[in-house]
């Protein structure tokens, strides 16, 4: 190999680490962030001081008024949102959490095949519309130390369609309670 082949190679190698600098500079002009005036964030506070100055949060329409008006098919759309978790063919038995075919009516932690939490097996009761309802809002809420990591059912006509769907999963459904 003659010295003119390696005045060659050197070039190039030069080249590219120059273009490389170049475009590093030109990146650094076009892309430069700047620092804010103020660190931090603003929390807005209204004036007026004091929580008594907050709205209060509407009131829960009561779910036997919602009830009445559900919509099964609606309910079978929310409730794949549980799907991942619960079966809801009879006889298909506990995923993660226990089978929710006739859970309607069922008295609480009582589905075979599923380790209920220590709370939820204190708790005792029938799983009513309501109680059901006020589960679904909230689970950690309602019935804190219980195992169900879901956050919950925030619209109530969700919640609704939900329950009439779970009412209709039975070989004797409960009646639906009547509108006030």
């Amino acid at each position: 190999m003659d010295s003119f082949e390696l005045n060659k190679i050197a070039g190039a190698v030069l080249g590219v680490l120059t273009f490389t600098l170049g475009l590093n500079v030109f990146s650094g002009i076009l892309f430069t962030s700047h620092a804010p005036e103020k660190p931090g964030f603003e929390i807005a506070i209204p004036e007026g001081g004091g929580g008594a100055a907050q709205a209060a949060a509407p009131a829960d329409v009561p779910i036997a008024e919602l009830l009445p008006k559900a919509s099964v098919e609606k309910g079978a759309a929310v409730a794949k949102k549980c799907a991942a978790c619960h079966n809801f063919v009879e006889g298909a038995g506990a995923k993660v959490g226990p089978d929710l075919y006739a859970v309607v009516g069922r008295p609480v932690a009582s589905a075979e095949g599923f380790a209920y939490s220590a709370a939820l097996k204190a708790h005792g009761g029938t799983w009513t519309f309501e109680e059901l309802n006020a589960f679904l809002k909230n689970p950690k809420g309602d019935i804190p130390g219980t195992a169900m990591g879901f956050a919950g059912i925030a619209k109530e006509t969700e919640r609704a369609d939900l329950l009439v769907y779970l009412n209709s999963l039975s070989h004797s459904p409960q009646a639906i309670p009547a509108a006030p």
